[in-house]
């Protein structure tokens, strides 16, 4: 039987997956510094962001099924152990090949964050999983959202190695934390060994067409998430606009909208069916996109867009990702890691294609071609509801003996009262 978790513990997981996902952006501003300090140029030190991102994705595939065969307390401790040890060689790195390696380590380890919140989602309370969901995603936005802030700051008071120390003995502290607070509870497995776990992880899709359906819908508002981000900071940069780096980034905290509204969100989710909520938020994200195509030059326009499509984006992938959860709670991890690959790998391409659609389309072409992907994913979403139906029987069957009782008690039930 799974256990819920501790009081406390969920927001210490939030605050766990904050600090580590940081550590993917707070060196961004640094990046200069660190140029010169190694006397490297610095298009070799600006491979830092992507060894860093290709790390969290090689995390995801390889670490976040960990989740479905170790203790919580273990597993968080052993990797945020980990992350403090990589964050300790990058900041004694004395060229840029030691930098390069230490972040794929610390991408790597960063994947905790993903971990998280699959052991909040697993461990809820019956009809409490969204919220737990909900609240990581919380932290690690929040993480995200104030990493540039944080790294800058902590480099211009300490300088980047000293930056990095911080970022480690924050991680030290979380694995503490974890040894004591998490649940020492290792999850009951009948999958096989860890190379037989990875060597299923492709037959997930086949298995689960609702996995299927998150990650079309999940890939499609992650592609137009990328493509809008990219092409404004792009399009800001260039005439008519010509802003400098600083004006760019304060458009970020449009994205404070979207940590405002995931708590509300994971209550949601806890009392609607996941398609409802995934197309609703979908739908918003659509209407922002739509403010951008021709408000970019009206800053208050663009700001209330940007918010809109933030929080949109926000609370669909808080609400798709408790949908998988809940998909086979004994697999989460694994289905979770599933997820996460594709995801990311779908968002890749909408970074990739930012700067020729805007050379090609303009503004208007780009911000137009995001906004019919968003409109794609919400018809993908609203479609999935008489599968959802379909499904529940067989979800409650595969679910195994030590998940059943408390991890889909509450879904099930609650599903149960609103199907017509």
């Amino acid at each position: 039987m799974t256990r819920p978790l501790p009081r406390g513990a969920t927001l210490l997981l939030a605050a766990m997956a904050g600090t580590a996902i940081a550590n993917n952006y707070a060196v961004q501003p640094a990046l200069a510094a660190v140029a010169a300090d190694l006397d490297v140029p610095l298009s070799v030190i600006g491979l830092v962001p992507t060894a860093a991102l290709t790390g969290c994705v090689a995390g995801f595939a390889f670490l976040l099924p960990l989740t479905d065969r170790l203790a919580p307390n273990r597993l968080i401790t052993a990797q945020l152990t980990a992350l403090a040890a990589a964050l300790t060689l990058a900041a004694a790195a004395p060229g840029a090949v030691v930098l390069l390696v230490a972040y794929l380590l610390i991408g790597a380890a960063a994947s905790v964050a993903a971990q998280a919140g699959n052991i909040a989602g697993r461990h809820a309370p019956p009809g409490r999983r969204g919220a737990g969901v909900a609240t990581v995603a919380a932290g690690m936005s929040a993480g995200i959202l104030l990493s540039r802030l944080a790294g800058g700051a902590l480099t211009d008071l300490l300088g980047w190695r000293r930056m990095l120390l911080v970022f480690a003995a924050l991680a030290l502290l979380g694995a503490i934390a974890a040894a004591s607070l998490l649940p020492r509870q290792r999850p009951y497995s009948r999958h096989g060994g860890y190379l037989a776990t990875l060597t299923s992880l492709p037959l997930l899709l086949r298995h689960h067409p609702q996995l299927r359906r998150a990650v079309a819908t999940g890939g499609l508002w992650y592609f137009a998430f990328n493509l809008t981000w990219v092409a404004l900071a792009l399009t800001l940069a260039e005439p008519p606009h010509s802003l400098p780096p600083t004006a760019i980034g304060l458009y970020s905290l449009a994205g404070l909208l979207g940590f405002a509204v995931l708590p509300v969100t994971g209550r949601l989710a806890d009392r609607y069916a996941p398609h409802t909520l995934i197309t609703t938020a979908v739908l918003a994200a659509a209407a922002g996109t739509a403010l951008l195509v021709t408000g970019l030059n009206t800053p208050p326009v663009a700001a209330a867009g940007l918010a809109v499509f933030d929080a949109g984006c926000f609370a669909a992938q808080a609400a798709n990702q408790s949908r998988i959860i809940a998909l086979a709670p004994a697999r989460s991890g694994s289905l979770s890691s599933v997820y996460l690959v594709l995801y990311f790998t779908i968002g890749a391409v909408g970074t990739s294609l930012a700067a020729p659609l805007l050379d090609t389309l303009g503004w208007q072409g780009t911000t137009l071609t995001a906004l019919a992907a968003l409109l794609l994913a919400a018809t993908l979403a609203g479609t999935g509801t008489g599968q959802t139906r379909q499904t529940r029987q067989t979800r409650r069957v595969a679910a195994t003996p030590a998940a059943s009782p408390s991890a889909t008690s509450g879904w099930s039930a609650s599903t149960r009262r609103r199907r017509p």
